[in-house]
C-alpha cells in the first residue's frame, strides 16, 4: 500500500507526541513547549499541570486562541481551578487531556483552520 505524506497548510504540524517528547514538523522537542499552527514557544518553563500558575498561559493568550489544549503527559491531570477560571474570564475555552489525546486532537482542529494553541508537558 502506498502512502503518501501530505503537507499541511500551515507552519507547525504536530506528528507525535508522548510522554518525553513530540515531533514538530521534523524536530523532535523533550521539554515543555507551546504550538499553534503559525507559532512555536520552545522550552516552556512549566513541568507539571498541579503546578501551573495564570502567568504561566500567557505564551498561550498572546497567541489569540479560540481553545487552549493542555497535553499533561501520560496521564489527564488537572491544573488548579484558578487557571481554568482565568480561561473562562478571557472567553478561551481549555481541554486538558493525556499528550496523545491532545496531539491527536491538536492536528485535527488545526487541520480545519480552528485557532487552537496546545501546551505540551514534559517532566
Amino acid at each position: 500500500m502506498q502512502l503518501n505524506y501530505e503537507r499541511p497548510d500551515y507552519l507547525f504540524s504536530l506528528r507525535s507526541a508522548g510522554t518525553s517528547s513530540a515531533c514538530v514538523n521534523d524536530r523532535w522537542l523533550s521539554t515543555s513547549f507551546v504550538i499553534a499552527p503559525d507559532a512555536l514557544v520552545e522550552e516552556w518553563p512549566v513541568k507539571d499541570a498541579r503546578s501551573l500558575q495564570v502567568s504561566d498561559l500567557d505564551p498561550m493568550l498572546a497567541l489569540e486562541p479560540e481553545l487552549i489544549l493542555l497535553g499533561t503527559g501520560a496521564t489527564q491531570e488537572f491544573p488548579p481551578a484558578v487557571v481554568l477560571a482565568h480561561c473562562l474570564k478571557c472567553r478561551v475555552g481549555i481541554e486538558v487531556m493525556a499528550n496523545d489525546a491532545a496531539a491527536r486532537t491538536y492536528s485535527i482542529l488545526a487541520g480545519e483552520g480552528r485557532r487552537v494553541v496546545a501546551g505540551f508537558l514534559f517532566p
